[in-house]
């Protein structure tokens, strides 16, 4: 079996989107069920010299739809960090994501394999393979600000679970049997 672009990229994705929408939900269930202006989330972060929610946010989103946008430019920068969302903005902007990675078909980015993406940021270039892009550059970003997204609402007395961070796993159907090695 091999594994082509969309299904190392484009269904992890789809699959962790999910999530942060519902952490973010739960974000703002626990706030109405407390008396705590959702909107005071956005600028809690885990350290003070950490990035808040916000940046969370708006950086995993960079870093998925966004990258994907830019693989097929070939180029690719740092989050726009002039965006300003409150919590309901956030929820959209996390949303619209997941619609935008949703409606990808396979085709479109398994053709994106073996172009060039460079990253430029400053005084910072990064030239790479597409594949190396995503695999070693913006699926990893991806992960670790969904992770610290998770820990900031969670910090704040979210009572978030591993299952709200995994999203739906992609099993075999009932009774199907498993493919065969070779």
């Amino acid at each position: 079996m091999s594994l082509s672009l969309y299904d190392a990229v484009v269904r992890p994705f789809a699959q962790i989107l999910p999530g942060v929408e519902r952490c973010l939900e739960k974000g703002r269930e626990h706030c109405a069920s407390t008396g705590r202006n959702v909107d005071e989330l956005v600028d809690c972060r885990i350290h003070p010299d950490m990035l808040p929610l916000h940046f969370q946010i708006v950086t995993l989103v960079h870093m998925s739809s966004v990258a994907i946008a830019a693989a097929r430019e070939g180029s690719f920068g740092a989050p726009d960090l002039t965006l300003k969302f409150d919590y309901t903005g956030l929820q959209r902007y996390a949303r619209a994501a997941r619609d935008e990675i949703e409606a990808l078909g396979a085709g479109e980015v398994n053709a994106l394999s073996g172009g060039r993406v460079t990253f430029r940021a400053g005084d910072v270039t990064l030239p790479f393979t597409t594949e190396d892009f995503f695999l070693s550059f913006a699926v990893p970003h991806f992960y670790f600000h969904v992770t610290t997204a998770y820990d900031v609402l969670r910090m704040q007395g979210v009572p978030l679970g591993k299952g709200d961070f995994l999203g739906q796993a992609r099993t075999l159907p009932a009774g199907a049997a498993a493919p065969k090695a070779g």
